[in-house]
């Protein structure tokens, strides 16, 4: 667990060295509109909706937060040791911000923004609010970079949300009979996680029965489970403010000669990706281990995603295990290894881990087991 000192020190420690960048670059100020950034640079976690929240920070002062009003105190009594700027909803936030940053940065002459979410709306706002300041700094992948390696601390709550992925498929497999709908199983799972203390899943939980499952990201409805048919399960929760990513396909009754021959490839596929992690590999690389164990058995075209992506507080962060991407593996990285094989109105099976690199290799956040369960 981080305690709110340890998190304090390390929000610290990733201000620095925002602030050492914007030293190094020349830039003024910094703009930081994702409220996921904004959590991981400050401890304060909040969803704005429409309204503005904002972290400012430069090289030289101290940075300061910027909320809805009704933030405002929440902001104040959390890790956040710095000010905090509210802004009433009849107040216009974008005139308050230009007379915060002047009267802060009166040398202010370039601000870097995070591109990778900013609006253009709201990008059009600022460059007319600010026609002598430039925008050109993009501040995505530095941010990206930051978060690249995470700490012991962000480990070990990453294993803790792990935890809850594993008693969330627990409660799915339990959840799994003839006539039972893909929602209703959905249902079960977040009910139950409620009512242990898990508030929020990371994305929407994936139940896929039968054919459905052959669509990667398909939604789960009315379907019911029928007898010897494949039920994937997709899921993850938030913990702490990080998030857990799984996937397991289960049979209810036994398998047809074609899903177990699919399942089987696909978790070569998926060990053989995890055995093949360690510093120094590149991604691309992870990718092409998966990809060649499913292509081997004749179901190449079926792969037809990346092998996978990053995981901390977003669930899908940098790096994308995918061709082409020639990062170098390191100690510290968390990353999902989660092939598939999708043959349209006949089988879809995926598994995944989530993992971080040690030492020597990698650690799965997740433990349910990965042999084909059968379930009766």
């Amino acid at each position: 667990m981080i305690s709110k000192k340890e998190g304090l020190n390390m929000n610290r420690t990733k201000l620095t060295e925002l602030q050492s960048y914007l030293q190094a670059n020349s830039i003024s100020a910094a703009y930081l509109s994702n409220p996921t950034t904004i959590a991981y640079l400050s401890g304060f976690e909040s969803d704005p909706h429409e309204r503005i929240l904002g972290l400012f920070i430069s090289a030289t002062t101290d940075p300061f937060l910027f909320t809805p009003a009704l933030d405002a105190e929440p902001a104040k009594n959390s890790s956040w040791q710095y000010d905090v700027i509210g802004y009433l909803d009849n107040e216009n936030p974008y005139e308050k911000i230009k007379k915060e940053l002047l009267h802060r940065y009166p040398s202010l002459d370039s601000i870097g923004l995070e591109k990778g979410s900013l609006s253009l709306d709201r990008y059009e706002i600022l460059t007319d609010l600010f026609p002598n300041v430039s925008f050109s700094a993009n501040l995505t992948p530095v941010i990206e970079t930051m978060q690249l390696k995470k700490t012991a601390d962000e480990i070990t709550t990453l294993l803790e949300a792990g935890h809850w992925a594993d008693v969330a498929f627990e409660i799915g497999f339990s959840a799994v009979k003839a006539g039972v709908s893909e929602q209703e199983i959905v249902a079960e799972i977040e009910y139950q996680l409620k009512r242990r203390g898990v508030s929020q899943m990371s994305f929407d939980t994936l139940v896929l029965a039968g054919t459905n499952a052959a669509n990667p990201h398909g939604t789960p409805g009315a379907n019911q489970v029928k007898e010897n048919e494949l039920v994937l399960f997709d899921l993850g929760v938030v913990w702490k403010g990080y998030c857990s990513d799984a996937t397991r396909t289960v049979s209810f009754g036994e398998p047809t000669s074609l899903q177990q021959e699919v399942y089987n490839v696909v978790l070569n596929a998926q060990l053989a990706a995890q055995k093949a992690v360690k510093s120094g590999v590149t991604a691309e690389y992870l990718d092409r281990v998966a990809r060649e164990v499913i292509s081997e058995a004749g179901y190449g075209e079926y792969f037809t995603h990346r092998l996978g992506h990053g995981l901390g507080m977003s669930v899908h962060e940098y790096p994308s295990l995918v061709a082409g991407n020639d990062l170098i593996i390191e100690e510290g990285m968390c990353f999902s290894l989660e092939p598939g094989i999708y043959i349209p109105g006949k089988v879809g099976v995926r598994i995944e881990d989530c993992v971080h690199v040690t030492s020597d290799g990698c650690e799965p956040f997740t433990k349910t087991s990965k042999k084909l369960l059968t379930l009766h």
